[in-house]
């Protein structure tokens, strides 16, 4: 379809900031086409602005706290959506209490924490912080006005338990039906377990993950990051963009029902189809190693650990001649993976008493050009210092207003054309309070006072 831009004609579009010029209704076939938000904000930007910053003028109402959710609106913020983060006006999100280690104020001014969580600062970037309760008439109507305002909603309470504020999809689909609402759970909005409270272990332990993991003897464990949260947060993210993607054409916002367990469940990928065309059990843990393949794993040095990959008959012979063992290549019990995995417990005995003959820098500049997987075992100092990191660009330095300068961990992706970046950094709690109600629901100073004498906002 083509589109081409009326000026504004009608009351009731989303006032513009200063990031935008002023804002247009699209026009369809000679015709002035209002009644369908397809794009809600966007009229309000420049393409070129788009082609760096492809969901610029998509604003998002982020009713999330942790993890999961924070972790799925700062990906859209990433990528040019306006966030605004609703906070409870004193606590703020959990996770803001959630140090040591706290990057610390510098700006002189006194409150109720240390300085900024580390936690909370690793995924609330281009955020804009509003400190609201919803216990009141006051909040419900403030939040209603700023849902009327936004083309995305993302939030993670247990389910049905903002039906009591008038703040569930079906309310607010009425308030705005092109609306794209994301609950974020632990189970989901329906099944026999969708009442429960979901965290990231409790479901890694559910839902098989936590079985897989650890030592090949040893007890199950959970993985060192919340991979569960941060799977189902990109999981949203990817739903909410299919979401806006569909309105383009139908007008229309819909519910996105997502939940750790599911996504946990997807995240099993290889290890599911396995026993489902099995039909058998699993094999259980395997610590560093893998199940069907030998040698493929981490084994120690003189000195720390190393990982190597001889995944096939070429990179195993690659393996044993770079080990100054070319004997083993032919050896009857070694010459393919099956006989490999047979006879696994020999082979990563003489390959490790091998290895700690010599530190991991001096195996690591052996295996060099090799065309074998390879790595040394880092420490999380070691990655976020490590050179090609540095040379990709992954670890920034913004200056926070509250903090000075601080290092966060970029956006992932390159892109030819799209620039996502860090625009700006993670928000004091209320930061922009005053800024987002006035700016956006045209609340003037009174107004302002008046909520903040009854404790709604801060």
């Amino acid at each position: 379809m083509n589109y081409t831009f009326a000026p504004c004609v009608r009351r009731g579009l989303p006032r513009a900031t200063s990031l935008y010029p002023k804002p247009r209704f699209p026009v369809r076939n000679g015709k002035l086409w209002g009644t369908k938000r397809w794009i809600a904000t966007r009229e309000t930007v420049d393409k070129e602005l788009i082609a760096k910053l492809p969901l610029a003028g998509i604003r998002v109402l982020d009713m999330t706290r942790v993890l999961a959710g924070p972790y799925c609106t700062q990906i859209l913020g990433d990528l040019g959506a306006e966030i605004i983060k609703i906070e409870h006006p004193t606590r703020g999100d959990d996770t803001r209490s959630w140090g040591p280690p706290d990057a610390p104020y510098i700006d002189g001014v006194e409150r109720q924490f240390p300085g900024e969580s580390a936690y909370y600062l690793s995924v609330n970037r281009n955020k804009k912080s509003l400190g609201l309760a919803f216990n009141s008439p006051s909040g419900i109507k403030t939040l209603h006005d700023l849902v009327k305002k936004c083309d995305v909603l993302v939030e993670n309470y247990l389910p049905g338990s903002l039906k009591k504020y008038q703040l569930d999809y079906e309310t607010l689909s009425k308030i705005n039906p092109s609306l794209i609402y994301a609950s974020v759970t632990g189970y989901g909005q329906t099944g026999p377990y969708s009442d429960r409270a979901g965290y990231d272990v409790m479901v890694e332990a559910e839902m098989g993950l936590m079985h897989i993991t650890g030592e090949r003897d040893g007890p199950p464990v959970k993985v060192g990051v919340a991979v569960t949260d941060l799977t189902t947060g990109m999981y949203t993210a990817i739903g909410i963009l299919a979401s806006l993607y569909a309105r383009r054409e139908t007008g229309q916002g819909q519910w996105i029902d997502a939940s750790l367990s599911d996504c946990q469940v997807a995240g099993l990928a290889n290890i599911a189809s396995s026993g489902l065309v099995s039909g058998k059990k699993d094999s259980g843990r395997w610590g560093t190693a893998h199940a069907s393949v030998v040698p493929y794993r981490a084994y120690s040095t003189s000195d720390t650990n190393i990982a190597v990959g001889g995944c096939n008959d070429k990179l195993y012979g690659i393996l044993c001649t770079k080990l100054g063992k070319p004997e083993w290549i032919t050896d009857a019990r070694f010459v393919t993976n099956a006989l490999r995995v047979k006879n696994r417990d020999t082979l990563d005995r003489i390959i490790e008493d091998e290895l700690k003959t010599k530190t991991t820098k001096q195996w690591l500049e052996i295996f060099e050009g090799s065309g074998m997987p390879y790595a040394a075992v880092n420490d999380i100092q070691g990655t976020l210092n490590h050179e090609h990191v540095l040379a990709r660009n992954m670890i920034e330095e913004i200056d926070h207003p509250a903090c000075g300068p601080l290092k966060l961990v970029n956006h992932p992706v390159k892109y030819s054309g799209i620039e996502p970046k860090i625009r700006s950094p993670p928000p004091t709690l209320g930061q922009h309070t005053d800024e987002v109600l006035r700016e956006l629901l045209d609340f003037s100073e009174r107004d302002i006072e008046e909520l903040k004498a009854q404790k709604t906002i801060g």
